[in-house]
């Protein structure tokens, strides 16, 4: 059976992965960094040394590594920083790999597109507008080039619940319930990912010999005010709270691609789990809160 360690298992993607890997009866270990999460060690990719001490410690034949800095305006105003992760990091990561001799994969973005005529294909050129979709574009290429067995997942507006909350779904609950209104871009369309799906999908891919760039996202295309508004409704919040406007009015420090989304046609071809549109997973999502 194979051993899993997953990279990041504080933030969303990392913590369902963890999870499902768990309820999977697999052998996994996991790391943090800023957010303590439990049954996990410690780790700051930017360490090297640290990185390769674990891997020949723990000698794992998957590596799962959706860490990143994600705040794409935080990246885009501290370039140099986000780049020691998002880059630099990641480039440790591959190495230490290399030498365990396991397998990685790698969570990357729609971010590294333009956005002008999505949704995109895994092979679909690539045109970063943002600092954040360059450095995950550059993380990308290293992986392809060096890596000597990986799989580099392609996901997007990534929702779920969580224990830092940060998810676009999980803030807006959140406010919704304390009376609070939203402003939600009408002109932003994506393919909401339900992050138990992703997380189920990405494990059962991982486990193969695949190599190579793969699409795992919902279904489903929806621009963010329409998703907010089906989430309002399954939840039963009052979706009136939730104000449309244009992404332009929120004076954001980096660019969005506006047409995104992925199309997963070629994931859907190799995967015996179905994909989740943003209906159902939300659905799905309403009835687990009584667990969390």
């Amino acid at each position: 059976m194979n051993k899993h360690l997953v990279i990041g298992a504080s933030g969303m993607v990392g913590e369902h992965l963890f999870t499902a890997l768990r309820e999977l009866g697999r052998e996994a270990i996991a790391t943090y960094n800023q957010t303590f999460f439990p049954s996990a060690s410690h780790l700051n990719i930017i360490d090297k040394d640290k990185i390769t001490e674990l891997l020949k410690a723990v000698g794992p034949d998957i590596v799962h590594l959706p860490a990143a800095l994600t705040n794409v305006d935080y990246c885009e105003n501290h370039p140099q920083e986000s780049y020691a992760i998002n880059v630099a990091g990641v480039q440790n990561v591959v190495q230490a790999a290399n030498g365990a001799g396991a397998r990685l994969v790698y969570f990357s973005t729609d971010y590294i597109f333009d956005g002008k005529n999505g949704p995109y294909s895994e092979e679909a050129p690539a045109n970063p507008i943002s600092e954040y979709g360059r450095q995950k574009l550059e993380a990308e290429h290293y992986i392809a080039l060096f890596a000597k067995d990986y799989l580099i997942i392609r996901t997007t507006v990534v929702y779920g619940w969580e224990r830092q909350g940060k998810n676009f779904i999980y803030r807006l609950i959140k406010s919704l319930k304390e009376g609070m209104s939203v402003k939600v871009p009408v002109d932003q369309i994506g393919s909401p990912t339900y992050a138990n799906n992703l997380a189920q999908i990405a494990i059962s891919l991982a486990e193969t010999s695949l190599r190579g760039v793969l699409n795992i996202a919902g279904s489903s295309l929806v621009n963010r005010y329409e998703f907010a508004k089906k989430a309002a409704q399954i939840f039963s919040l009052d979706e009136n709270l939730i104000l449309p406007v244009k992404t332009a009015s929120l004076s954001q420090s980096a660019k969005r691609p506006m047409e995104a989304g992925l199309l997963t046609a070629k994931v859907s071809a190799v995967s015996t789990i179905p994909i989740v549109d943003y209906k159902d997973g939300l659905a799905m999502m309403a009835k687990e809160q009584s667990l969390i």
